[in-house]
């Protein structure tokens, strides 16, 4: 999805700038524009972060419902999180291109870390052009700031189409009943952007000592809403809901907790606090 929207705003800086676009090819690791850029939001430096961005042509800025040039109010953005303690600037999940010798996108999460240590993950895509002896971001677009790392793509196999759900479920119940755990069912798809951000919520560093440790965890693929339907309907998750949905189950296959509004269909906006309070809610006593 994030890569889709990105295209979109390259091939439209392509039109704008009178240019054929040609076949991108992988670049060296490593851009060092991209790290003055990080650098520059590290340090709230709006003026040096502003002269990264192109005057002519007027850098485009995308973020979600606008699309504008007004860079100045892209540079307040990044660099108000100084006042909130900004203390680190991560650039994850990196991916570089040149469809141009001249040209050169990058596509990345970026991590901030604000006071007491909370982060939080905004991706980013930018259209880098050369400008005499300088870089300059011609075209750039970005989401609102959340609580959970927010994957690039949905290419993660989550949920693989010959998988034997029912056999799944009753090898973790037997794993859970050696290692003392519940089982954790989650519906979805490949296709589910929500789905890959609870994944990745549950192998993150705050969360995935906690899910190791209580839980054995099972995809259950509902296709199209076509597939595994009689899963769902023994464990009492209504899909009509939405997916991510998830059950909760004992070693022995008793239903615990099922879902039965949008408490994970909409996991984009939840924070790791409240994944954490739900995991601690339902594990098992020691």
């Amino acid at each position: 999805m994030r890569r889709a929207l990105f295209a979109l705003l390259l091939f439209a800086f392509f039109v704008t700038s009178q240019a054929r676009p040609v076949r991108a090819r992988a670049t060296q690791a490593g851009f060092a524009p991209l790290e003055a850029w990080r650098a520059a939001i590290l340090a709230g430096d709006a003026v040096r972060l502003q002269g990264l961005y192109s005057a002519n042509p007027p850098a485009t800025v995308a973020t979600p419902g606008s699309k504008s040039t007004d860079v100045r109010a892209e540079v307040n953005f990044w660099t108000a999180f100084k006042a909130k303690g900004l203390s680190a600037v991560e650039l994850n999940e990196v991916e570089s291109s040149s469809p141009r010798d001249e040209l050169q996108q990058v596509i990345f999460q970026t991590a901030l870390t604000t006071q007491a240590k909370r982060k939080l993950y905004v991706s980013v895509g930018l259209v880098w052009q050369k400008q005499g002896d300088a870089w300059r971001i011609v075209a750039c677009q970005r989401n609102d700031p959340a609580r959970l790392p927010q994957p690039l793509s949905t290419k993660k196999d989550l949920y693989p189409a010959d998988a034997d759900a029912n056999s799944e479920i009753r090898t973790a119940l037997g794993r859970a009943a050696r290692g003392h755990k519940r089982v954790l069912l989650v519906f979805g798809g490949n296709w589910c952007y929500d789905c890959h951000v609870l994944e990745a919520a549950f192998h993150s560093a705050e969360i995935a000592p906690l899910v190791a440790r209580s839980y054995e965890v099972v995809h259950v693929d509902v296709g199209e809403y076509n597939k595994n339907l009689d899963i769902a309907e023994r464990y009492e998750v209504p899909l009509k809901k939405g997916v991510p949905a998830v059950a909760v189950l004992t070693s022995d296959g008793r239903l615990l907790f099922s879902q039965k509004q949008h408490e994970f269909s909409a996991a984009r906006r939840m924070g790791p606090e409240d994944i954490v309070a739900f995991l601690q809610r339902w594990k098992p006593a020691r």
